[in-house]
């Protein structure tokens, strides 16, 4: 029985200009590259211009994947930005990245579930395709979130970086096996019992501002192995398949030490697992795309690889997204 999947056609990413390295915070906090490095497994991460918001970041990674797909503007039907960083209240930075890049019809809309928010934005892409709302969707993530920052926090404000990262999903025909190239399965979850364990601390309605990132880091990494490994394994059972048939495993970039851990728990070696966070730091919602943009840059990937994205934000939200390259 022929079925539509939602392939990806593309990626393309794109990070801010200016490179952070650990020493630049040890000028001003109690902190030092080893405390850093021990503890996250960041080395560096960038920080976007003054004048430099989502959207541009979002723009010139969308503009990345559409060139590596040879494809123009025109050609994409929706466009999804997950991010927790806009430039405005309203409208989305998705309708932002349209005009950008001179799109003239179909639709864009944000979706904010932090750090999980590209997981949910691939996901909701894929129902479009599948329900035949759109044949081509230009799905990014993209975070500022060196602008709710609290630089007397050490314990955050080091974790944290900018950019982008973009994917287009396109619909093609399968069969409706697992042997499908495209997204086979997905799983999303939140509870917002969990608020206080990561949020900001400012919005619209409660204080008219913008806020800063508070974070009970212990009680989020108790949460994040245990919850990305149960994601992760319900994506593969919904899909027909297990731990032993991943290729590759392209987590949230938050902190080695949970990506480790959740290896660990899937029995999976560290081999299996793209990492990027030494390099970047945790993009929040851009982390997935991003890191799925330079594994695919580095030629890393090969058709009919097995691939498993999972991440764990704000919310606390998290889930999970199988597919095959």
């Amino acid at each position: 029985m022929n079925v539509t999947r939602a392939v990806i056609r593309s990626t393309g990413h794109y990070l801010p200009e200016r490179v952070v390295p650990n020493a630049e915070f040890a000028k001003t906090l109690d902190t030092s590259d080893d405390w850093i490095v021990s503890r996250s497994g960041i080395e560096r991460r960038h920080f976007a211009a003054e004048d430099e918001f989502t959207s541009d970041l979002a723009i010139k990674a969308a503009r990345a994947a559409l060139d590596n797909a040879g494809l123009a503007p025109e050609d994409i039907d929706a466009v999804i930005v997950a991010t927790s960083t806009p430039d405005f209240t309203f409208p989305a930075v998705a309708t932002q990245v349209q005009a950008g890049l001179g799109m003239h019809k179909g639709f864009a809309f944000d979706i904010q579930a932090v750090c999980a928010g590209f997981v949910f934005a691939l996901a909701n892409a894929t129902g479009l395709i599948m329900a035949g709302q759109a044949k081509r969707v230009l799905v990014i993530g993209a975070e500022t979130f060196s602008r709710i920052m609290d630089w007397t926090d050490r314990g955050t404000c080091v974790l944290f970086g900018d950019g982008a990262g973009a994917v287009i999903l396109e619909a093609q025909t399968g069969t409706g096996a697992n042997t499908d190239r495209g997204v086979l399965a997905s799983d999303l979850n939140s509870d917002g019992r969990y608020r206080d364990l990561l949020y900001v601390d400012g919005g619209v309605s409660r204080t008219g501002t913008s806020g800063v990132l508070r974070m009970q880091g212990r009680e989020v990494f108790r949460h994040a192995v245990e919850k990305l490994a149960a994601t992760a394994c319900t994506a593969l059972d919904r899909a027909g398949l297990q731990a032993t048939d991943v290729d590759w495993v392209v987590p949230h970039q938050a902190n080695l030490r949970i990506i480790r851990g959740t290896a660990q728990k899937l029995g999976l070696s560290m081999d299996k697992v793209v990492v990027t966070v030494q390099d970047h730091g945790n993009t929040s919602a851009a982390s997935i795309p991003l890191a799925l943009s330079v594994a695919n840059a580095e030629g890393r990937f090969k058709q009919g690889d097995l691939i498993v994205t999972e991440a764990i934000g704000g919310g606390l939200s998290w889930g999970a997204v199988i597919l095959r390259w």
